[in-house]
C-alpha cells in the first residue's frame, strides 16, 4: 500500500475542534456501528429474508457499504450543515438510507422494501427516493462532477442575487469510490472547474484499492495527488489511524509502517481478509531482523494486532473529524480532495477479499455477524439495539445533529412571466438563425424573463448563433476579465467582457460537461432557492458524446432547454462525422425530455415560449430543439391560439385533407420545402391529400399513449391529438412520412389508425455534398416522396 506519509495537510498537528465532546465522539461511533449493521442487514433482508417473485438477485454491495460508513457516519452526523450538498457514491445507498432513518428523515418501511417498487432506491435518487437526496447517482463518475458544475452554480447564483430568500450557501461535496476515477468524465470536469476558479468543494475519495473486477493499482494514490495538484486543489491524505500513528512511536514501529507502505494492495486485501495470525506470520517473516519486532508482536494477540494492522484513518473516527474540521478552517475558496484509505468490508467478514464487490454475506456469515454486533433475534430493525449507550443519551445526541436543524432543505422560487417571443419579420430564415434572434431580442431587455436566462455551450457558442446572446449579457466569471481584442482596437462582432453578472458559462469542448453544466443550473431552484432557466447548444450529431449525462440530468428531473444544431444530412458539406442521424430517436426515447424540430421560425418561438413555462411547472420538463442552419421560405400567416396548441402539443395541417382523402404527406422539422413541392405535384392526381406538419414526433407520441392508457382506465372516450386529426383520412389511407432523421421517429403513426405508413428518412451515415445530392443519395428529396407516394397508393388500389 505505498504512500508517502507527507501531505498536503498535517494531521499531526490537527486536533478535534473543542466542540466535540468525548460524549458526542461515543454518540458518532455507536452510529457507526448502527449504520454498518442496518446497511447490511438492509441488503441480507432483500436477498435472504424477503420473498423473491422471480428469483433474481437483489443484490447491495454490502462490502462497499462498509469501507464507507465512518465516512458517512462523519460527514452526516457532524461536519455537514443543512445548506450543504453531497452526492454519495452509488454503492453506499444502504448506508445513506440507514443514516436517514437513524436521524428520523427515512421510513423503516422504505429500509425493508430496499430495492422493491416504493421502497429505497438501489442507488441514490432525488426523484425516487423520500430522503432528502441532493444528488442522484448511479451512473458513476457524473454525481461527482455535478457537485462541481453546482458549486459553480451556487457561485453564479450569490453573485447575481439569484439565491432564495433565507437561503444560505453551502459547500458541494462527493463521497466517491476510487474506481470513478476511472471515468473520464471526472477530468474534463476538474479541468473545467480549474478554468473557472471554482471553490467550495470536497471530494472525498473512499480509497479502498479494491473494483468490481480486481484491485486497484497500487501506485493511484499518486496519479491523484498529481491530477488534483495540478488544478489546485489541496490534496488531503488520511491514512493511518491514531492506534498506527501512536504505534509509530513504539518498538518496530516505524519498521511497519514503513512495510505498510511498501505492502502492495492485493497482500494487504488478502491479509485483511485471512485475519488470525496472517499478519504475525508475515511480519515475522518480513521484518526479520528488525529492532524491537518481537516486542511489538508480543504486545499483541492475534486479534488486537489485526485490529491495529487495519486501523486505517477511513475507519478512524477521530482522523476524519479532525482533516474535516482543519479544511473548513482554511479558505473555502480551495476545493478539497481528501484521499481516505479504507478497507473494502471493513468490520464485516467480507474484509479484503478479492470477490467482495458483488459477493454478500451468506446466512451463516450474518448469523455470526449479528452475534458480533450484539442484536438479538426480532430486533434487527432497532434503531438502538446492540450499543452500549443507552437510547436516551442517543437521542439527545441525534436531535442535536447539525444537519436536521432545518426541515426544508428543497426550495421554491416564483416564477416568472413568459411573454409571447418575438423575432423581425423575414421572407427566408433556418430555425438556429431564429432560436439566435428571439434570443438576441430577450437580452437586449432587462425583463424578468431575459434575468433568468443562463446559457452555456461546450465552444460553439457563436457557431449555434448565441454570439449575440453574449454580447449583450456577457459572459460569467468569478474574476473581472476584459475584452482585451475590444481594448488594443481589434475589429470583431463579439464583445465577450468577463464578469460576475455575465449570464453564459463559456466551456471547452466536453460534451458531458455541458449537460452536467445544464443540470446543476436546472437545479437550481431546489438546491438554492433560484429560478434560473438554462439554454444550452451543442452541434447535434455530439447529442450523442455527452448521452450519459444528458440522460442523467433528466433523471435528476432538472429543467433546462437545449438546442441541437445543426442536425441532420442538412450540414451537408461537413460530412457524416457531424451529421445526427439518431438524434430523433433519443429525443423521443429518454423521461422528461420534450423534443420539438420545428420547420419555421414562428414554430420555434411558440415552442420556446411553451419550453420556458414547461421549464417552470410542477409537473414539467426539460425541452430538447432540433434546429437546422438550413434557409428556406416562411410562411405568411398569424397563428391562431389553436395553431399554437397544435404546435406545442406536436402537430397541425399546413394543407388539412378532404374528409377521406387517401393520402397524407407528413414531415417534420427542415425538409418542409421538399414535402411541399412533392405535395402540390400529387394534388394534380389526388385532389384533397393533406400535408401535416410535426413540431414534436416526441410530443405527439406521447399524448397519443396517454390516451390510450387513459381508454384502458376506463376513459373511453378520450383521443389523442393525432388520432382526431387521421380521422380525417380515409381508413385505408395512405401515409408518406419523411424527415432528416431516423424514419423510425414518424413510423410509428403507422400504428395509430388503420393507415399504412411509408416512412422516408436516413438509416446510414452521412457524407459530404450538398442539400441536393444527399437528400436524394439518402430518399427523402421531392422525388423520392413523389415516387413513394406513388408506389403506396399503386399498392393500396391492388
Amino acid at each position: 500500500m505505498p504512500q508517502p506519509r507527507k501531505t498536503s495537510l498535517s494531521l499531526v498537528e490537527t486536533s478535534l475542534p473543542t466542540t466535540i465532546t468525548p460524549e458526542q465522539l461515543a454518540c458518532l461511533d455507536a452510529m457507526e456501528k448502527k449504520a454498518l449493521w442496518l446497511s447490511s442487514w438492509m441488503v441480507h433482508n432483500a436477498n435472504y429474508i424477503r420473498p423473491s417473485r422471480d428469483g433474481l438477485k437483489v443484490g447491495g454491495h454490502q462490502a462497499s457499504c462498509a469501507s464507507s460508513t465512518t465516512l458517512l457516519t462523519a460527514l452526516y452526523m457532524n461536519v455537514l450543515q443543512p445548506e450543504d450538498r453531497i452526492a454519495v457514491k452509488p454503492h453506499a445507498s444502504p448506508v445513506y438510507h440507514a443514516l436517514m432513518y437513524l436521524l428520523g428523515r427515512q421510513d423503516l418501511r422504505m429500509l425493508k422494501d430496499f430495492r422493491m417498487l416504493g421502497g429505497a432506491q438501489a442507488y441514490p435518487s432525488r426523484t425516487k427516493d423520500g430522503d432528502d437526496v441532493d444528488f442522484s447517482t448511479g451512473s458513476v463518475g457524473l454525481g461527482v462532477a455535478e457537485t462541481l458544475f453546482a458549486a459553480l452554480v451556487q457561485d453564479y447564483a450569490r453573485l447575481n442575487g439569484h439565491l432564495g430568500d433565507g437561503v444560505k450557501t453551502g459547500r458541494m461535496v462527493a463521497l466517491m469510490g476510487d474506481a470513478e476515477l476511472d471515468e473520464g468524465n471526472v477530468f474534463e470536469a476538474l479541468l473545467e472547474g480549474w478554468k473557472y476558479d471554482v471553490g467550495n468543494l470536497w471530494w472525498i475519495i473512499d480509497y479502498n484499492r479494491q473494483s468490481l473486477d480486481g484491485v486497484i493499482n497500487h501506485m493511484l494514490f499518486q496519479k491523484i495527488q498529481s491530477f488534483f495538484g495540478t488544478v489546485d486543489w489541496n490534496v488531503v491524505t488520511l491514512k493511518y489511524g491514531k492506534k498506527l500513528e501512536e504505534a509509530r512511536h513504539g518498538p518496530a514501529g516505524e519498521a511497519v509502517l514503513d512495510w505498510i507502505d511498501e505492502c502492495p494492495n492485493d497482500l494487504y486485501s488478502a491479509l485483511t481478509f485471512k485475519g488470525s495470525d496472517s499478519w504475525r506470520e508475515r511480519l515475522t517473516s518480513d521484518l526479520s531482523g528488525t529492532a524491537g519486532l518481537k516486542t511489538f508482536l508480543d504486545s499483541h494477540d492475534d486479534e488486537t494486532l489485526h485490529a491495529l494492522m487495519t486501523n486505517l484513518a477511513g475507519h478512524d473516527m477521530t482522523s476524519i473529524l479532525e482533516a474535516m474540521h482543519a479544511a473548513n478552517a482554511q479558505d473555502s475558496d480551495t476545493p478539497h480532495c481528501f484521499v481516505a484509505y479504507t478497507i473494502k468490508g471493513h468490520g464485516t467478514p467480507l474484509a479484503g477479499h478479492k470477490d467482495n464487490h458483488a459477493g454478500m454475506m451468506n446466512p451463516e456469515q450474518m448469523d455470526g455477524f449479528q452475534q458480533t454486533m450484539g442484536i438479538s433475534e426480532g430486533e434487527e430493525w432497532d434503531r438502538f439495539a446492540g450499543l452500549e449507550i443507552d437510547r436516551d443519551r442517543l437521542q439527545i445526541f441525534l436531535d442535536s445533529v447539525p444537519f436536521v436543524g432545518e426541515k426544508r432543505r428543497r426550495h421554491t422560487a416564483p416564477s416568472v412571466l413568459v411573454p409571447d417571443l418575438t423575432l423581425p419579420a423575414a421572407d427566408k430564415a433556418s430555425t438556429q438563425a431564429a432560436f439566435g434572434q428571439i434570443l438576441h431580442e430577450l437580452g437586449r431587455g432587462n425583463s424578468a424573463l431575459a434575468t433568468t436566462i443562463a446559457t452555456t455551450s461546450p465552444d460553439v457558442t457563436v457557431s449555434t448563433n448565441l454570439g449575440a446572446w453574449v454580447n449583450q449579457r456577457g459572459l460569467f466569471n468569478r474574476h473581472e476579465r476584459p475584452d482585451v481584442f475590444r481594448e488594443e482596437n481589434v475589429a470583431s462582432i463579439q464583445k465577450w467582457v468577463r464578469s460576475q453578472s455575465g449570464q453564459h458559462f463559456e466551456l471547452g469542448i466536453a460534451e458531458n460537461n455541458l449537460f452536467l453544466m445544464l443540470a446543476a443550473l436546472g437545479l437550481a431552484e431546489p438546491l438554492f432557492g433560484a429560478r434560473l432557466l438554462p439554454v444550452g447548444t451543442l452541434y447535434d450529431p455530439f447529442v450523442n458524446r455527452g448521452l450519459d449525462a444528458l440522460s442523467y440530468a433528466c433523471y435528476q428531473d432538472a429543467r433546462f432547454m437545449v438546442a441541437g444544431t445543426p442536425a441532420g444530412v442538412t450540414l451537408a458539406p461537413e460530412g457524416g462525422a457531424h451529421q445526427s442521424v439518431n438524434t430523433p430517436l433519443v429525443g423521443m426515447s429518454i423521461p422528461g425530455l420534450a423534443y420539438f424540430e420545428p420547420a419555421y421560425a414562428d414554430e420555434l418561438a411558440v415552442i420556446m415560449r411553451w419550453g420556458f413555462q414547461h421549464m417552470q411547472a410542477d409537473v414539467g420538463g426539460s425541452v430538447y430543439l432540433r434546429l437546422s442552419t438550413r434557409t428556406i421560405a416562411q410562411p405568411e400567416r398569424t397563428l391562431s391560439s389553436e395553431d399554437r396548441r397544435s404546435i406545442t402539443t406536436g402537430a397541425y395541417w399546413l394543407d388539412a385533407p378532404a374528409a377521406g382523402a387517401e393520402l397524407a404527406i407528413v414531415y417534420a422539422g427542415v425538409v418542409a420545402p421538399e414535402a411541399i413541392t412533392a405535395h402540390e405535384a400529387i394534388l394534380d392526381d389526388i385532389p384533397g391529400a393533406g400535408l401535416l406538419a410535426v413540431t414534436s414526433p416526441d410530443r405527439l407520441h406521447a399524448d397519443w399513449l396517454d390516451a390510450k392508457r387513459r381508454r384502458r382506465s376506463g376513459e373511453r372516450t378520450a383521443r389523442a391529438q393525432i388520432e382526431t386529426m387521421l380521422d380525417q383520412l380515409a381508413p385505408d389511407a395512405v401515409l408518406i412520412t419523411v424527415m432528416d432523421g431516423h424514419p423510425s421517429a414518424l413510423s410509428w403513426l403507422g400504428a395509430v389508425g388503420t393507415q399504412k405508413v411509408t416512412a422516408l428518412g436516413v438509416d446510414q451515415f452521412g457524407q459530404s455534398g450538398d442539400i441536393e445530392d444527399l437528400y436524394q443519395a439518402v430518399g427523402i428529396d421531392t422525388d423520392a416522396i413523389f415516387d413513394a407516394a406513388a408506389s403506396a397508393c399503386l399498392t393500396r388500389l391492388g
